[in-house]
């Protein structure tokens, strides 16, 4: 029927993109900056003290200071220990300070999906260390701490936020 037109309707074509409520996305916000601030200061701080303990260890050695410490040539099992002791005290901020307000999930079943988490977050930052050692030969105070620190500590820590919230503590 040509030259017919269909009477207009009152609908609506679906947006691409739906907007928020400008309330909710505040919420949204105010929910997650909270719990962001205070996993990145356990994180900070306990980022300090595994680079200290690295540090000690394969840099420091008592008897002649400062150079080639007593696991100098063992960097990973050294990273390893590290991240262990970490692993613990990251465990105890987050479910006392920074995941607090959740609800106490099972203790065996949360221990447990932290430490799976754990090792694959530690894989990831012991990757960024051996490749920097083993592939590229850098094995410098300055090397070991921009890859097996910084670099690595960046990646697993990313890793780390999304599953923790998602898995280990989780709302319900």
């Amino acid at each position: 029927m040509a030259g017919h037109e269909e009477p207009s309707t009152t609908r609506r074509r679906p947006s691409a993109v739906r907007r928020r409520p400008r309330s909710t996305l505040r919420s949204l916000v105010e929910e997650h900056l909270g719990s962001t601030t205070k996993f990145l200061l356990v994180g900070g701080i306990v980022f300090l003290l595994d680079a200290a303990m690295y540090n000690l260890l394969v840099f420091w050695h008592p008897a002649h200071g400062w150079g080639e410490g007593l696991m100098h040539g063992s960097p990973l099992p050294a990273k390893v220990l590290t991240i262990a002791a970490a692993s613990c005290l990251t465990y105890l901020g987050n479910r006392l300070w920074t995941f607090g307000d959740r609800p106490r999930p099972d203790t065996s079943r949360s221990i447990l999906l932290f430490v799976l988490i754990n090792v694959i977050a530690s894989g990831l930052q012991l990757s960024c260390l051996g490749f920097s050692r083993y592939v590229l030969g850098l094995d410098s105070v300055l090397a070991d701490n921009i890859s097996g620190t910084l670099i690595g500590q960046a990646v697993s820590t990313s890793f780390r936020y999304v599953t923790y919230g998602r898995f280990v503590f989780p709302r319900r």
